[in-house]
């Protein structure tokens, strides 16, 4: 049976300790589907410390769009993140924020469409500050937020990080 979990919050709100721990609860082997692109040697540390922070029951893979060429079937897969991946769309599509959006929401539903897996989907909430000055930003915090409503809309849970603390919103 098909279920997705959506655990949003801001940075370093503890989302992805969270999700880590939700799959571990359902999965012996829960599947980690990491979705940033190394942009320099401080990102690749922070990467490599990500992974050795999980243990050898989790299978790693990076994916920086595709995400439907794994097959999710019988699996939980944890998606961290779905802000990196929005990002990796927005750039691709030389910051078209309805270009973007439109290719990962199909993704999104080309990945998901199995009857048989667990999606927990990691996100953040960047449009909770200051409207930014800067009109790429504010173009991708657009993207972003109706990014996390399509998933929000389709998912069966919806958790808010604050300070570590997971807050049921769905």
């Amino acid at each position: 049976m098909k279920r997705i979990i959506l655990i949003t919050g801001g940075a370093r709100s503890g989302k992805s300790t969270y999700a880590e721990r939700i799959a571990l609860e359902l999965s012996r082997n829960p599947v980690y589907m990491a979705t940033a692109r190394i942009w320099d040697e401080e990102f690749r540390e922070r990467v490599v410390r990500h992974q050795q922070r999980r243990g050898k029951e989790w299978t790693n893979i990076e994916e920086e769009k595709e995400l439907s060429r794994h097959n999710p079937k019988g699996k939980t897969i944890l998606i961290d993140c779905v802000t990196l991946w929005c990002t990796n769309f927005f750039f691709d599509a030389n910051a078209d924020t309805e270009k973007a959006l439109v290719e990962v929401q199909k993704e999104f539903d080309r990945f998901t469409a199995s009857d048989d897996a667990t999606f927990i989907f990691v996100t953040n909430e960047i449009g909770m500050g200051a409207t930014s000055d800067n009109e790429i930003q504010r173009k991708f915090t657009d993207m972003q937020g109706w990014m996390n409503q399509y998933i929000a809309e389709r998912a069966d849970e919806v958790w808010m990080m604050v300070s570590g603390i997971p807050v049921k919103i769905k």
